[in-house]
């Protein structure tokens, strides 16, 4: 096999449709866009939602809420979490990129600690956030906390 002669497989290409050439064509006179109306005419395109002059649907349906654009978003990971991944890895101290090598975590996400399950290993954890239920518990077991800057 060679650069050469290879071919696309049978039926997976069509010849394009030549509009526009005369009537002798079939495809002469409107070229395929009907009579008159913006969209026969060249330089013609809608409106992004444009109905047709109908209400748009971005319009009919109601707004409400509102969304804070000051809001921080954190990767939670619960103490149960950290306790599988102390038992299958024997780590005594936990940062952000171990989590993301564990795969419990994206390179770009803030991680705040959060109190579900139960911590019974003594593990030094840094992070950009942690719940005061998660605090008080790491800390009760010998454990330090440290909290990263973003």
């Amino acid at each position: 096999m060679k650069l050469h002669n290879l071919k696309p497989a049978e039926g997976s290409t069509k010849a394009k449709k030549r509009v526009g050439r005369g009537q002798g064509s079939g495809k002469g006179g409107t070229a395929t866009r009907g009579h008159k109306g913006a969209k026969s005419r060249s330089g013609y395109s809608s409106k992004l939602g444009f109905e047709g002059g109908q209400m748009p649907l971005q319009r009919r349906v109601p707004k409400f809420g509102f969304k804070n654009i000051n809001r921080v978003e954190y990767k939670g990971i619960n103490l149960d979490t950290i306790q599988e991944l102390v038992e299958k890895t024997k780590l005594k101290s936990i940062n952000p990129s171990i989590l993301i090598e564990n795969g419990l975590a994206n390179k770009k996400d803030l991680v705040k600690i959060l109190g579900r399950g139960e911590l019974t290993s003594k593990v030094d954890i840094s992070a950009h956030g942690f719940s005061e239920k998660a605090k008080s518990t790491i800390e009760g077991l010998g454990g330090k906390i440290e909290i990263v800057k973003k």
